[in-house]
């Protein structure tokens, strides 16, 4: 009996022993609990500040196209080659267009619009449908596509539009004496430089903006397309009615680079080398560095009205 009652002693003594450690748990657990309570709120508090907020250009200048294309890379997919091809076949049409609306006037300026949507969505699904040069830049300039590929489309609408010029010029020579003179840009006059420019310049930030505009709308290829369209005819309106009615100028704008270096914008005499080389510059800064800058204005000012009007 006596070892009976020693044993339940003993067990007794032991649940005694264990009972205050089960006790400490909870206590324990009420501790951590209160601590992530606490750090939680803390970083509610963190985040709800208004000195934590990000800023709304944070992002404005990060990369926008998904693949890491390199040099190394970009030629190995096959893609990549049908998108050049897109490009070339595309600024072709472009350029004959272009070429089309130069002789025959503004006055036909809403068929050239539906023709342009048209070779714009039978080139998007190849390569986004860039087919200028001024568009390629401002996409570059704000990450939109890698460095190697706009330089690649570059290349290749220098191509289309000078097979554009080709196919121009072999009509002009099956029509003989009776056929129109191939389409050319009219020589700047002296003193008339940053008139032209200003008119390249303003062209290419509108078709830029529209064109940035219009990538918000790329699910509808139509809705894309009619966009792209309506910036180009709105930069050719202007364009003509600035040249036209207050400057006295005619066939002085292009507003794509590609299709200007098919229109002789470069000179064909001089007195000496230097005069040249100092057309050419002229040509180049007219046409092509000027417009290019636009470009990038272009696609800057539609990303910053984006930032500051989106909800974050």
């Amino acid at each position: 009996m006596a070892t009976k009652k020693s044993n339940k002693s003993n067990k007794s003594n032991k649940t005694n022993s264990t009972k205050p450690k089960t006790a400490e748990k909870p206590v324990e657990t009420t501790e951590i609990e209160a601590s992530t309570t606490t750090t939680t709120t803390t970083t509610k508090t963190k985040e709800e500040s208004p000195t934590s907020k990000k800023s709304c250009l944070s992002g404005f200048f990060a990369r926008k196209y998904e693949e890491k294309e390199s040099i190394l890379t970009v030629f190995k997919n096959h893609r990549f080659y049908g998108a050049l091809l897109g490009e070339v076949i595309g600024t072709m049409l472009i350029a004959l267009l272009l070429f089309s609306l130069s002789l025959m006037g503004i006055a036909n300026i809403a068929t050239y619009g539906f023709a342009i949507i048209a070779v714009l969505i039978a080139v998007y699904a190849f390569s986004g449908a860039c087919l200028n040069p001024i568009v390629v830049i401002g996409m570059m300039a704000s990450r939109r596509i890698s460095v190697i590929r706009g330089i690649m489309y570059i290349i290749a609408e220098i191509v289309g539009a000078w097979l554009g010029w080709l196919i121009f010029n072999a009509f002009h020579l099956a029509g003989g004496e009776t056929a129109y003179d191939i389409p050319a840009i009219a020589a700047v006059a002296e003193g008339g430089f940053w008139t032209v420019a200003m008119v390249e310049f303003i062209g290419a930030a509108i078709i830029a903006f529209f064109f940035a505009r219009a990538l918000e709308y790329k699910r509808s290829v139509f809705t894309f397309a009619a966009v792209i369209a309506g910036g180009l005819a709105l930069a050719v309106v202007i364009g003509y009615v600035v040249s036209a009615a207050f400057l006295g100028l005619n066939n002085n704008f292009v507003f794509n680079p590609a299709v200007a270096l098919m229109m002789q914008i470069f000179p064909q005499s001089g007195e000496s080398f230097g005069e040249i080389l100092g057309g050419i510059c002229q040509a180049l800064s007219i046409y092509a560095l000027l417009p290019a800058i636009g470009g990038v204005i272009g696609f800057y000012l539609s990303d910053f009205t984006a930032k500051l009007s989106s909800k974050e």
